[in-house]
């Protein structure tokens, strides 16, 4: 487990360095090579109720993914963390969105004082659009190391009947040939690159 905890921890250090070096222009240019992926895929423009990561600047942009959900009437979730959990929960417009207030990890969240639709509580998920540090092309994804994701996912796949259809997103420098993972970390079915 020490060895694990430990892998994990230098792929998190040797990715974040190589984000560090990736352009804000690269890094808009890859951001909306994953939208257009995004948009053509089936799983994508069939979903209804999806759920989406509020990006920071160093994750693909969410932006142009959000505002496109709006504008194609999809039922909006976004995280709302508390603790050591996370519950996916509804944002209503771009308005709605601006007006988020910022966590001390400078995302943008719901205010947990004020009562949303919560996703698993009203029907579920379609399609779940994750984050992630690093990723293989078969799946494998090493989050931030809370083990948010994984924890919801669980919890996901626990209280529905169909399982969420799940994609990744990340920049072609994410991509590893191999990331270290255990029987906790849930695999993703697509992983989107710019």
């Amino acid at each position: 487990m020490a060895t694990l905890t430990l892998a994990k921890a230098a792929l998190r250090t040797k990715i974040k360095n190589i984000l560090k070096n990736i352009s804000t222009e690269e890094k808009a240019e890859q951001s909306a090579n994953v939208f257009k992926k995004l948009c053509a895929l089936h799983e994508y423009r069939c979903s209804i109720r999806v759920s989406i990561y509020l990006s920071t600047k160093d994750e693909i942009d969410t932006m142009s993914i959000l505002q496109h959900m709006f504008e194609t009437g999809k039922e909006v979730f976004v995280p709302q963390y508390h603790g050591n959990n996370m519950e996916m929960v509804h944002l209503k417009s771009m308005e709605d969105y601006k007006t988020l207030p910022l966590t001390k990890w400078n995302i943008k969240q719901p205010n947990r004082t004020e009562y949303r639709k919560n996703a698993l509580e009203t029907g579920g998920l379609d399609l779940i659009i994750l984050p992630g540090v690093a990723f293989t092309k078969t799946g494998k994804r090493l989050g931030h190391g809370m083990g948010y994701y994984d924890k919801y996912l669980k919890r996901c796949f626990q209280n529905q009947k169909t399982k969420p259809y799940l994609i990744a997103l990340g920049f072609k420098e994410q991509i590893q040939d191999d990331v270290p993972t255990n029987e906790n970390d849930v695999a993703v079915n697509t992983v989107l690159t710019g």
